[in-house]
């Protein structure tokens, strides 16, 4: 480890170990911390009785410490460091479950930012109050207001200690703990004493603040050892299955399958290939694939010793002739009269329309009153000023100085989020864009990481990598829009307002979901997953870098493109509707877009491509698919004719790609290209190869000045494959190529029609 950066995890890591094996609820907290802290921190000289231990935690983290090979070896490791193989250290990992369930279980956007706002109050900043975060100074996340810090401090007095009867737990734990918790979930270390009761906590915190989430979280205790040697049974003797037992069991042709899926070697007959993935594999990593097998577990709803059953949901009972809130799903509480609509609202709801208000700056203080006006008791209601997405899209704007660019001559104090999706969509004619991203490549290096601050700085680099590559692209394409032209009574009085065209739903770890105008919505998806691999490769010290030679062979479109610069990247499902689709039903279709996306990320890979790719929809009718995707592109876009397999579309596409798909459609509307023509021309596609080549060509020839722009389409996407004609408007696929079933014909043609309202004015 060489950065400062590493520097810094390191000593918090060696803090964390530390504390975990000297922690008693008799000795004096702040004055061991404090020794703890000045030894690692700045090199001074402790006390006796945590002499050993510092010493122990030392020689565990340091490189020095090598991998035993034999059995022998091992043996000697731990008469060498007795602490380290007889005492214990704790585990603990857990997150919210069935996320999207909770977050879209209301139609409106108010209560889905509300839910999604909650769900990240409760990740960023109950959980880490749990260690104390809002004293570190090294933590980026927490907010900087005087209630957030009031607010922690009640958590662990009169929740912890007083609501759940756990009074020693906040004591025992330190902000060192935690390995990470921007993802949506937490891993963090913790006294072995107090393991479960901090599982038992978290899982608490996500009922006790959301009422209806579900969540789930798993402690256990290990050896200190196996952080750097992985699981190890409790007696070690030449019955132990160590190397030399792996080398011969992949001889083995009953072990073999099962090693071969345990261990990932490129080259078996290699005996240093073999030790070095048994040692990738006999490291931290074990630790963590045993958590997130008890994860599952748990979550299946199966008993876990010594704790709490979790086989039975929260439910909210109902009776048909009581009045339902809006979800319909439960008994509401009361109705809300000061609200637009008049709305019943449960509990649960209540407390994610609560927060979504607390999240818009402009109605922090004058609409909260309705909330205590029913009498309920929560104290998020009015503790805490909930940092949101937007927020911290506006300090991204400050760091980077592009405030005057951004807002322009605007004040910034009037530009305020969008109430719905009704004003998203009032900057695009009625349509938004739903973008859902998710990195690709993720599971395969995480098998790699082979220790505790390895993953640290791994969930580090992915938050920020895809924090700023949103901030990134939304500033590129999204200005402040004044609205215009609302009719409906409810946002008759938001016009000539100013707002941000966009609605960050969720950021967490690699997974992004962003509401966007719809003729900004594909060049944002680019810039997106273009961002995130040049944020890696810029800020990652060589770990996520990758060198490849060009990618001609691989992106069916042939202008020159860039091999891929980061060996992690995303894909991206993006749907265009109208702004009066149900949320539930357009996130559904946009999460099988990225299915799709990621399918086709999968296939690229084995030809070497690391980049990203995005799938996409344009939905103009809510009635235009009545099955999944899949089988809608299988039955209503794909059809053989005169025995060649013809697909009236191309989707989904490479990054590189996509910029091409961008490039035509930019170039049609320079020349104002009739939309009539285009359309004639895709009406032809459905009449076989040849006759609509034929067709193609004399339409090509009748455009005159019209017909150069098609030139670039030509030439870059319609190249023929044994001459240098092309085969325009159709492309030519092989098995090899694209790794699909069988060889036919596709085109962008009809994707170019679907996009042509919703592409960036020229």
């Amino acid at each position: 480890m060489n950065t400062r950066k590493d520097d810094r995890i390191q000593r918090r890591l060696q803090i964390a170990i530390a504390w975990c094996l000297a922690y008693s609820p008799e000795n004096d907290r702040e004055a061991q911390l404090a020794a703890l802290r000045d030894h690692f921190n700045n090199g001074l000289a402790c006390g006796e009785d945590l002499q050993k231990i510092v010493q122990a935690v030392s020689s565990l983290m340091s490189e020095n410490l090598l991998h035993p090979e034999t059995i022998a070896d091992l043996q000697s490791l731990i008469q060498k460091h007795p602490l380290l193989w007889s005492n214990r250290i704790g585990l603990v990992y857990g997150g919210a479950t069935k996320i999207k369930q909770y977050v879209f279980e209301s139609p409106k956007l108010q209560e889905i930012r509300g839910a999604s706002a909650l769900l990240d109050n409760i990740n960023l900043v109950d959980l880490p109050a749990f260690f104390h975060a809002d004293e570190d100074p090294d933590n980026d996340y927490f907010p900087e207001c005087q209630g957030a810090k009031d607010y922690c401090k009640n958590i662990r007095s009169a929740w912890l200690d007083d609501d759940l009867q756990l009074k020693g737990l906040a004591e025992a734990l330190i902000p060192e703990l935690i390995i990470y918790s921007t993802g949506g979930n937490i891993l963090a270390f913790c006294p072995e004493v107090v393991t479960n009761q901090l599982a038992n906590a978290i899982e608490k915190r996500y009922t006790h603040e959301t009422l209806t989430a579900n969540s789930c979280a798993v402690g256990e205790i290990f050896k200190p050892l196996e952080i750097r040697l992985g699981l190890l049974p409790d007696e070690i003797n030449t019955k132990t299955f160590w190397f030399n037992d792996y080398q011969t069991a992949y001889q083995d042709k009953n072990y073999k399958a099962f090693i071969s899926g345990y261990l990932s070697c490129s080259n078996p007959e290699s005996k240093e290939k073999l030790l070095e993935a048994f040692q990738e594999r006999k490291s931290f990593n074990e630790l963590t694939s045993k958590l997130a097998a008890l994860f599952n577990k748990r979550r299946s709803g199966n008993v876990t010793d010594g704790r709490p059953s979790r086989q039975f949901p929260v439910m909210f009972e109902t009776h048909p002739y009581l009045q339902r809130d809006e979800g319909d799903r439960r008994s509401a509480i009361a109705q809300v009269k000061v609200l637009p609509g008049e709305p019943w609202y449960s509990e649960s709801i209540a407390r994610k329309r609560l927060v979504g208000q607390k999240t818009k700056i402009a109605e922090r203080d004058t609409l909260v009153n309705w909330y205590q006006e029913l009498n309920l008791k929560w104290p998020l209601d009015q503790e805490i000023k909930i940092e949101t997405w937007v927020s911290r899209y506006e300090k991204f704007l400050e760091q980077h100085s592009y405030e005057k660019e951004y807002f322009r001559e605007q004040d910034r104090s009037n530009v305020s989020a969008a109430r719905s999706l009704i004003e998203i969509g009032n900057a695009s004619k009625g349509f938004v864009g739903y973008i859902y991203a998710d990195g690709n490549n993720m599971g395969g290096y995480i098998q790699k990481i082979q220790t505790p601050g390895e993953y640290q700085e791994f969930s580090q680099d992915i938050f920020k990598a895809t924090e700023q590559s949103v901030y990134q692209a939304l500033f590129e394409h999204l200005r402040p829009h004044k609205l215009h032209n609302l009719t409906d009574p409810e946002h008759q009085d938001r016009n000539e307002k100013l707002i941000h065209p966009f609605e960050i739903i969720t950021i967490g770890g690699d997974d992004v979901m962003l509401v966007v105008p719809a003729d900004k919505a594909l060049a944002i998806a680019k810039t997106l997953g273009d961002q995130f691999e040049v944020y890696l490769a810029e800020n990652g010290n060589g770990k996520y870098s990758v060198n490849q030679p060009k990618e001609h062979q691989i992106h069916r479109y042939f202008a020159d493109a860039k091999p891929s610069v980061s060996s992690l990247s995303m894909s991206t499902g993006m749907l265009i509707t109208a702004d009066a689709t149900p949320i539930y039903y357009a996130t559904d279709l946009t999460e099988q877009l990225l299915k799709s996306a990621k399918e086709k990320a999968k296939q690229l890979k084995k030809l070497g491509y690391h980049g990203g790719t995005v799938d996409f929809m344009v939905l103009k009718a809510v009635t235009m698919i009545s099955s999944n995707i899949k089988e809608f592109r299988q039955e209503g876009l794909t059809k053989t004719i005169g025995g060649q397999k013809l697909k009236f579309h191309a989707a989904p596409y490479t990054l590189h790609e996509l910029g091409g798909l961008l490039d035509v459609l930019k170039n049609l509307k320079e020349v104002d290209f009739p939309k009539s023509q285009l359309y004639q021309i895709r009406s032809l596609l459905e009449r076989g190869k040849r006759t609509a080549i034929l067709n193609y060509r004399y339409f090509r020839v009748r455009l005159a000045d019209n017909g150069k722009v098609l030139k670039g389409f030509e030439n870059n996407w319609c190249k023929a494959k044994t001459n240098d004609g092309n085969l325009a408007p159709w492309m030519h696929y092989t098995k090899t190529e694209s790794d699909l079933e069988e060889s036919g014909y596709e085109t962008i043609w009809r994707d170019l029609v679907d996009l042509y309202d919703f592409s960036e004015e020229v």
